[in-house]
């Protein structure tokens, strides 16, 4: 290693331990998007609620004055559009397609809104999967953006890696439940967020209680959180724990998840616009 080296291996032709040309597989987004930030909504594993609590994250930041968007990059089991009740309206031109607006305004790109069914499986291998987030960022225009949410699939492998190589992320949001089994898979997404260089801006816990409607007493119905103990061990925030909540869930299917009232996020909402600070 060069003693002048500036740890951009690429330039080179050595490696180093401080090799940053990660950097080089950022891909631009279309010429015509202006996208202030960009936030991954991430989780170890599937069945934690992860499209419900990015949905709410593009809500609640609509609600406070910002042009939101989401970038669904969960291909193989897409959702973001049932819980908006939008459908294909894609609308292509030769400078690039342009994503689907919700009633509230907010700018969705989905590969269920390019199905003739939503209920049409996606059968594709790991590239092809993979070429398609990237043409989401690449192909289509996101106007006057001021928080792009990516909900990602559950997990560490081909889209997680694609994206965190190919998009600039500004910082992801972790999102967990409370079983203790949980702990070990928040652990595995930390620490890919922590390889790949990316911040993690805190944790979000799913489904941490049910609240009796009659009593008002809580009920843990997975068991005690542990959330606490993994914010302490990685230094994160924690900035949620959302309830079980069935009108929210009931909101969600019948398309309407713009009308639900919940204040649960506002530690997110500002952890998120600190990043204008």
């Amino acid at each position: 290693m060069s003693e002048n080296c500036n740890h951009d291996c690429g330039s080179c032709g050595e490696r180093c331990s401080e090799d940053t040309t990660r950097r080089s597989l950022l891909e631009k987004p279309n010429e015509l998007s202006s996208i202030k930030h960009v936030i991954a909504v991430v989780s170890g594993k599937g069945g934690v609620g992860k499209s419900i609590v990015t949905s709410m994250l593009a809500v609640t930041m609509q609600r406070h004055g910002y042009h939101t968007g989401i970038l669904d990059a969960d291909i193989t089991g897409p959702s973001i559009p049932k819980a908006f009740g939008v459908k294909g309206e894609v609308r292509a031109s030769e400078a690039g397609a342009y994503p689907v607006k919700s009633s509230g305004g907010i700018d969705i790109m989905s590969v269920n809104l390019l199905l003739e069914n939503d209920t049409d499986p996606v059968v594709w291998r790991g590239p092809v999967i993979s070429n398609t987030v990237k043409q989401f960022w690449q192909d289509i225009i996101w106007q006057d953006v001021d928080y792009l949410f990516i909900d990602m699939p559950p997990g560490t492998g081909d889209v997680p890696l694609t994206v965190f190589q190919s998009i600039q992320v500004d910082g992801i949001i972790v999102v967990t439940s409370p079983q203790e089994l949980v702990s070990m898979i928040v652990a595995k997404a930390v620490k890919m967020a922590e390889i790949m260089h990316v911040p993690v801006l805190g944790l979000v816990e799913n489904m941490s209680y049910f609240k009796c409607p009659n009593c008002q007493q809580e009920h843990k119905i997975y068991g005690e959180s542990h959330i606490a103990e993994i914010a302490d061990k990685y230094k994160l925030p924690v900035l949620a724990r959302i309830p079980i909540e069935p009108a929210l869930a009931a909101a969600c299917d019948r398309g309407a998840i713009e009308t639900f009232e919940g204040g649960w996020l506002n530690e997110a909402v500002a952890a998120l616009q600190k990043l204008d600070a």
